[in-house]
């Protein structure tokens, strides 16, 4: 963020983004406070005035600069940074949506935010229609906010979505087409300059875009901190086993980080037959590659959609003679009745906890004993930050050493 000139950041939440957009605003306004207050100091002490003069000073440039000399009603403080962007979106009897931007964003950093899974009701109309929407209404609705806020001649466009829409289609087998990238490439279409995810499930989805960046963000120093809470981790009968063969990497980082030793599932699956639920699920076979006999096991994974997959590795562990078993999911999506199959699969003793993360809005899954949510809305705050003041996002992206720095010290 511009410390010194904030009025051009704008951050604008969808439908189904606003619990989210209104964290991460929450984390932007606490981080120009604090840098607004440690540059005020430096100044007063590089000058030998006091605090007090150097706010005054700063206040007087940014009006000066902004042309906005009434916005600030107590000078001898920061400006409030109101960088929220007030939007109407209605939808029409028939479906259609439309999004109208209720201020002026010319030649504004604008950031938006939407929550495509997110499937408890949503308000249009000015508040007077509530309506769950499905990813693709989701999607559409993305679509005519970015036009609208292009339209409205902003400067640079970055869409914030902690997870990716259709990401799980990232390759063709036989006859069928490669949607994530084709989602990536309307965005572009649009005017999109940049999108920011997390954990996104193929890497090379942002091979496909011509100019648009991808920035892809790691929930692995959340879930550290959250697991290091666990006594089990410091003891000797701790295994990390990866779920899969795809998230080999993923579970080899937490090995490496606690020094731990991994282990690994190799599942065979029926590629014929489409999975409806978790109870209704395309593995055949599970083999197991490593010892978890009365050890305590962590997996992780970057996507829960009906779970199946999921509880069919945890009773196999468990017949395997693993004792407690705790996941780590960086996209919750718990779709269908798959709360209800975990609550089942926790009263039968197959895991002890599941964490995940608020890149998706849940209410259901906070009220579960077993759940337990990390916040991520700073990190994407702090990305948004940097991205702002043009600075690089490498301590983001590539999170090792700050986690090595937290275990360390635990």
């Amino acid at each position: 963020m511009n410390y010194s000139s904030p009025a051009n950041l704008a951050v604008l939440a969808c439908p189904g983004g606003e619990v989210f957009a209104d964290e991460v605003i929450f984390h932007l306004k606490r981080y120009y406070r604090h840098k607004f207050n440690k540059t005020a100091a430096a100044l007063a002490k590089k000058y030998n005035i006091d605090a007090g003069t150097a706010i005054r000073h700063i206040n007087f440039l940014n009006d000066a600069a902004s042309c906005a000399g009434a916005a600030a009603k107590d000078i001898p403080d920061s400006h409030t940074l109101r960088i929220r962007v007030p939007a109407r979106f209605s939808m029409f009897p028939n479906g259609e949506i439309k999004s109208e931007i209720l201020e002026s964003i010319r030649g504004k950093d604008v950031y938006i935010i939407q929550d495509p899974e997110n499937h408890y009701p949503v308000n249009f109309n000015d508040g007077t229609l509530s309506k769950s929407l499905s990813v693709n209404d989701h999607l559409m609705t993305v679509f005519v906010t970015v036009d609208a806020v292009k339209q409205a001649g902003a400067d640079r466009i970055t869409l914030i979505a902690p997870i990716y829409p259709y990401s799980r289609q990232h390759r063709k087998k036989g006859r069928e087409g490669v949607t994530a990238a084709r989602i990536g490439l309307v965005f572009e279409s649009l005017g999109v300059d940049r999108i920011i995810t997390l954990d996104i499930h193929s890497r090379e989805i942002g091979n496909a875009f011509n100019f648009m960046r991808l920035e892809n963000l790691h929930a692995s120093y959340q879930i550290t901190r959250q697991l290091a809470k666990f006594p089990e981790i410091q003891q000797g009968d701790f295994v990390v086993v990866s779920p899969d063969t795809g998230a080999v990497d993923r579970n080899k980082f937490y090995a490496t980080a606690f020094k731990k030793p991994l282990a690994l599932l190799y599942k065979e699956r029926d590629y014929s037959k489409v999975t409806k639920d978790a109870m209704d699920n395309n593995i055949s076979e599970i083999k197991l590659l490593g010892n978890v006999k009365d050890k305590t096991v962590f997996m992780a994974d970057d996507m829960l959609g009906t779970g199946g997959t999921l509880l069919k590795a945890m009773r196999f562990l468990k017949e395997q003679g693993a004792g407690k078993v705790i996941c780590a999911i960086s996209l919750p999506l718990f779709s269908g009745n798959a709360i209800d199959y975990f609550d089942n699969a926790y009263d039968e003793g197959l895991f002890y906890r599941i964490i995940g993360t608020n890149a998706i809005y849940q209410e259901d899954l906070l009220k579960r004993e077993w759940y337990i949510s990390v916040n991520i809305t700073s990190l994407f705050a702090q990305t948004i930050s940097k991205l702002h003041q043009g600075q690089s996002l490498s301590s983001l992206l590539d999170n090792r050493e700050v986690i090595e720095k937290l275990l360390a010290v635990t």
